[in-house]
């Protein structure tokens, strides 16, 4: 029996002598034309997000830096406004001082003698004598209110009230017989002017240290 011929089905391009290539519907290609356009946009958006998110970080953090800076320099200007307010608060209290000083002690002479010599009274009940020295202007007047101090302190020794022509008024030195102290205002006025001028100089040099480096003392 003779066999059938094999038919012929058009698999071969005799033109090229290759394969036939296989081909798709226009409605999958425009699909996945559609799919890879969509990819791309999602991945250059979220591209481009990360980078206005970078440039946004970017930015707050100069302008972070800016406002740090700013407020560091406005910290060392407050603190140099505050030393110097604080240093002339000072100067300002020790001259209103001096000029009420005077005033007070000439209106009131005896008010500070007084209050040293209630208090050495008070202290010294036992002692057999006390010498007061005052300015010889108030002589008279001393020793009438400090008599009457001792009487109403009980002191039982005997006050001896002497005149120092040399001695401020306000100023006294009571004496006993193994010590004594002494009220002088301008020696005391003197430790004052110390102390305040090693303030302010203080004060100055820590607004100093504020201004160029920045550190808190």
């Amino acid at each position: 029996m003779t066999a059938s011929p094999a038919k012929f089905m058009f698999d071969i391009d005799f033109g090229t002598g290759a394969e036939a290539k296989p081909s798709i519907a226009l409605a999958d290609h425009h699909a996945k034309v559609a799919e890879a356009e969509a990819i791309a946009y999602r991945n250059g958006f979220a591209a481009a997000e990360t980078e206005a998110r970078n440039v946004t970080l970017q930015r707050n953090a100069a302008v972070l830096e800016r406002i740090a800076a700013m407020l560091d320099s406005a910290h060392k200007r407050l603190a140099t406004i505050e030393a110097q307010y604080e240093t002339e608060a000072v100067e300002v209290a020790v001259a209103v001082a001096k000029k009420l000083a005077p005033a007070l002690i000439a209106r009131e002479p005896m008010t500070e003698i007084a209050a040293l010599a209630t208090d050495c009274f008070r202290h010294l009940v036992a002692a057999p004598h006390l010498v007061v020295r005052v300015n010889d202007g108030l002589h008279d007047l001393a020793r009438g209110q400090l008599e009457e101090l001792t009487r109403s302190r009980g002191f039982e020794g005997r006050l001896v009230v002497l005149a120092e022509p040399g001695m401020a008024p306000g100023d006294c030195r009571i004496e006993w017989a193994d010590g004594g102290i002494t009220r002088d205002r301008a020696a005391a006025q003197a430790i004052i002017d110390d102390a305040v001028a090693r303030y302010v100089a203080g004060r100055s040099s820590e607004a100093a240290t504020i201004t160029t480096t920045g550190a808190t003392p």
